[in-house]
């Protein structure tokens, strides 16, 4: 696996975009590694190789963000995201990825139009609410578990409170690195950490803090609106790809 040329490019280019994404981005485009690496091997492995290493990149953004880490913004959907995680555990094998692929896509679609007319004019932020804390963390744990693909789901219950980036960036590093460590059990036992896999991982982990602290470098560097802005072109290419994927073009 480590001596294919095409699987290398492929988790190379993976690991940087989770990383940047991760680090300085909210997660948002960090749906995009399971993808770009299933090109070289099937989606479970894709996912099981990636997990150790997301691991690693989100102790490293626990260490850059210790001192901004958000855990009001962050537990209520950490608290939602352990069912959707044992969602994902059962159904697993059986989930029709195209059909959640879809269903992602248009959701994350739906909220970035929703977002752009409400963003004509201004309104005061909005708080944070035990329903949709409980609707979008249980959703992301679900997407998380199957395919890495949370971060556009805890994004429509974190951008309409406008919090400022580092907050932001504080309460998705705080979930992620709670939502993938409790997916490792569930993934051992399902037989995906493999030596095969976990040995491919250990081979690239050295990419994953580096990636992760070029994330948060950028995110030191570009302004609130300017990151705002960001998340929603991430959230439209997440969307357009997830749908295209999804339809199989």
């Amino acid at each position: 696996m480590l001596g294919d040329p095409t699987f290398l490019v492929a988790a190379v280019a993976a690991i940087a975009i989770a990383g940047l994404s991760k680090g300085g981005f909210g997660s948002g485009a960090a749906f995009a590694a399971t993808p770009i690496l299933a090109l070289a091997v099937s989606p479970a492995q894709a996912a099981a190789i990636l997990l150790p290493i997301l691991m690693l990149m989100d102790l490293t953004g626990l260490y850059a963000y210790r001192k901004n880490l958000n855990l009001r913004a962050a537990w209520p959907l950490m608290a939602a995201c352990v069912v959707g995680v044992g969602a994902g555990w059962i159904f697993f094998r059986s989930v029709d990825e195209n059909t959640l692929r879809l269903m992602l896509g248009a959701l994350a679609l739906g909220f970035l139009a929703h977002q752009l007319l409400k963003d004509r004019t201004p309104q005061p932020p909005k708080a944070a609410k035990t329903a949709s804390a409980a609707l979008w963390g249980g959703l992301a744990g679900f997407t998380s578990f199957v395919a890495h693909a949370g971060g556009p789901l805890v994004a429509m219950h974190l951008i309409p409170q406008k919090l400022e980036k580092t907050a932001y960036q504080g309460a998705t590093v705080l979930f992620f690195w709670w939502v993938n460590l409790i997916k490792l059990g569930p993934y051992a036992a399902l037989g995906l950490l493999s030596s095969e896999n976990l040995t491919t991982s250990l081979a690239l982990a050295p990419l994953a803090p580096v990636a992760m602290l070029l994330g948060v470098w950028a995110h030191h560097r570009v302004s609130e609106i300017w990151f705002y802005r960001t998340i929603y072109a991430l959230l439209a290419v997440t969307g357009v790809k997830l749908i295209w994927d999804g339809l199989g073009l």
